[in-house]
């Protein structure tokens, strides 16, 4: 895999962090997870292909362990605020005088420096800072974000990856790994690129909710079907609208120009009468395999079930029988390939991980008595 032979050392915490090091593990990575000591809940959520390490930092001599992996490590991904890896004695300066090769990816809210730095927050939060949270929702509704999927995952894991992928291309020709300040905020708003290079376009001269490509548009907007599912129509270029206005039944001549924005709320009602004629299914009969631009709006049962997704194995099940994605972008020559194993417990590698770091039965074992580190192997089932 194309990242095979890569040490990364993910230090526990809330969604984004575990993205990024699961990209990593997927293709290829070592990534071994950071956990508190006693760590329960949620934090298996993405853990696929992970090892865990049950180690408390806010102890000297847990720091000193850290320090001793990071030594060797090529990757530590934290995903603190601003100043509490250097409250641990942790900070980059530390860890990169021991290391230059290593790479210190800082995954958080609002950056390392600036007067939220040190701020708690969430995806809606850095969503609503970037400038985004205000371009999205319908006419005369409130702001909402979708999910927390753009500013945790796009604008923070996967901007933190590349980060971390365009800091490792550099290091084969300086040999010195540098620090990544990643944060939400600015993630977010470098996603949104588009919006800003084009305002000059005319395309959100509108209102929120009323403009081509925010669900103002009948052709660019969702549609309730007779069955309580919805149909999604994309339909921006005449040559596809032509299509659309076909399989609607719809006659061309009979009906306002395509870009009379005026007219756009009528035509949304007339869709949105057709739409609710006929089921999800009735629909996909009509427009698949066209290029009007129609889709069904697939529910995560519908999804795995779904032809195309079927024929590109596009979800994967582990040993546990869950569904998920399988990594993307799938490379040719060195594709990901995932872990169908359960997610670990947290200290279930504890020991065979410092071991692997160079240290002795009885450094363990101190470390142990101390509770520094704490060792969950799993039961064997009799």
């Amino acid at each position: 895999m194309a990242l095979r032979g890569l040490s990364v050392l993910e230090l526990a915490g809330l969604a984004p962090g575990p993205l990024c090091g699961m990209i990593l593990a997927d293709f290829g990575a070592r990534v071994v997870r950071v956990d508190r000591l006693g760590a329960r809940g949620n934090i298996n959520i993405l853990a696929r292909g992970k090892r865990s390490l049950a180690l408390d930092l806010q102890r000297p001599q847990g720091a000193a362990v850290l320090r001793r992996l990071c030594a060797r490590a090529d990757v530590v991904l934290e995903p603190y605020r601003h100043g509490v890896m250097e409250k641990l004695q942790l900070g980059p300066e530390i860890l990169q005088r021991e290391n230059p090769r290593l790479i210190y990816a800082r995954l958080s809210g609002f950056g390392q420096s600036g007067r939220f730095s040190k701020t708690a927050g969430h995806d809606i939060n850095f969503l609503a800072l970037s400038g985004v949270l205000s371009k999205i929702g319908g006419s005369g509704e409130n702001p909402y974000a979708p999910l927390n999927l753009l500013a945790d995952f796009g604008g923070g894991a996967l901007i933190c990856t590349l980060g971390i992928l365009m800091a490792l291309f550099e290091r084969t020709r300086s040999g010195k790994g540098q620090v990544i300040d990643a944060n939400m905020v600015e993630g977010t708003a470098y996603l949104s690129s588009f919006l800003w290079h084009s305002l000059q376009m005319g395309l959100w001269e509108n209102p929120r909710g009323q403009n081509l490509l925010d669900g103002g548009a009948p052709f660019y907007t969702t549609y309730r079907t007779a069955d309580g599912g919805f149909m999604a129509v994309g339909a921006l270029e005449p040559q596809f609208y032509k299509l659309l206005i076909n399989g609607l039944g719809l006659k061309s001549d009979e009906l306002p120009d395509q870009m009379s924005m005026s007219d756009w709320p009528e035509m949304k009602k007339r869709f949105a009468d057709i739409f609710a004629k006929k089921t999800k299914a009735e629909w996909c009969q009509i427009f698949d395999g066209t290029d009007a631009c129609v889709t069904p709006v697939l529910t995560f049962e519908e999804v795995i079930h779904h032809d195309h997704n079927k024929e590109r194995g596009s979800f994967i099940i582990n040993e546990e029988q869950s569904v998920s994605p399988r990594p993307a972008p799938l490379l040719s020559g060195t594709p990901a390939v995932p872990s169908c194993k359960r997610n670990p417990f947290v200290g279930e590698h504890t020991e065979e991980i410092l071991r692997e770091f160079g240290f002795n039965q009885t450094e363990i074992n101190q470390l142990t008595s101390d509770k520094i580190i704490e060792i969950n192997k799993p039961r064997a089932n009799l």
